[in-house]
């Protein structure tokens, strides 16, 4: 993620970087929980059915978002962001404590080093976030059932969430999706890291804005988030299936048995294009997301790096 020789290499522990880019990221998801919400219910919508066999609650960004709020109150655009906050400060904060280190000993520096640090980060930083992730979505999902989409937990709260799936299925209860969040976010992480670094750099070079100035992350971050959009919303679409989805009494998923089988029931009984459903909130959603978060780290990365050498 270096900047232009022209500029001063911008460098912080990863440590820091684990607190920064946790930070960042939880900041950013305060502002995009409500599209997180509208985009869950969108992938949930007619799972496993034919198009046109199944009614519609969902017809687009703005029309879900009113009906979330007829149905549940404004607050309910902001259903799960307490476990989306735990997600986003666990899994970003991992995530870019390993970018960073890869940063330090120098894996970003070679030939497609940057896309395997990103892939890598993202494996890790999904894995550790998982249960929150799990319970986030079971929140997001739930709704009055005029309105219901996909199998409803019924969940009372994130920590009541937490209880019910560790008494009901243990500690690899907690894990249960995780092989659709790894492969989700290591594609996000890899595309997000990989072009931000790319598009940061470009932009600089194009000496649109001065030296050091806080857009040229901006306008990085709004390049990196097509890219991301476009790679992420089929793994996303997987992920939200296979968190989602009511299990037997051992624990086992009932409508899908992993990641495979989940991409090819979505492409084979709702057609290849479902694996694109909810693209509208999920680019909505991931673009200012995306925008918000690397623009965050960016800048609390500089504010930390000058503050620790004034007067060096």
């Amino acid at each position: 993620m270096g900047p232009p020789n022209q500029l001063p290499v911008i460098s912080v522990s990863p440590r820091v970087d684990f607190v920064l880019g946790a930070t960042a990221c939880c900041m950013a998801c305060i502002f995009t929980n409500p599209l997180e919400v509208v985009k869950t219910r969108l992938q949930l919508q007619g799972e496993l059915c034919l198009r046109g066999t199944y009614p519609r609650h969902y017809r687009g960004v703005l029309q879900a978002m009113v009906a979330v709020c007829q149905a549940d109150g404004l607050r309910g655009l902001q259903k799960g962001l307490t476990a989306g906050l735990l997600y986003q400060g666990l899994m970003n904060g991992v995530r870019f404590y390993f970018y960073s280190h890869a940063e330090d000993v120098g894996l970003t520096q070679q030939p497609g080093g940057t896309i395997l640090a990103g892939a890598i980060a993202g494996a890790l930083g999904a894995f550790v976030g998982s249960p929150a992730y799990l319970v986030k979505t079971h929140l997001q999902a739930q709704t009055v059932a005029a309105i219901a989409v996909g199998h409803q937990h019924n969940h009372q709260s994130i920590s009541s969430a937490f209880e019910t799936i560790y008494r009901k299925q243990g500690l690899v209860g907690l894990w249960r999706g995780v092989n659709g969040a790894v492969p989700r976010v290591m594609v996000g992480s890899s595309v997000q890291l990989g072009t931000f670094a790319s598009a940061k750099e470009w932009v600089a070079k194009q000496k649109w804005f001065k030296e050091g100035s806080w857009m040229v992350a901006l306008a990085g971050g709004m390049i990196s988030s097509v890219a991301v959009a476009v790679a992420m919303t089929p793994f996303d679409v997987v992920s939200t299936r296979l968190y989602n989805q009511p299990v037997n009494e051992l624990g086992m998923g009932k409508h899908y048995q992993g990641f495979l089988d989940c991409f090819l029931k979505i492409s084979s009984k709702e057609g290849v294009l479902a694996l694109y459903k909810g693209i509208g909130p999920a680019y909505l959603r991931l673009g200012p997301h995306t925008i918000l978060s690397l623009l965050f780290w960016d800048e609390l990365r500089k504010l930390t790096y000058y503050h620790q050498h004034q007067g060096a």
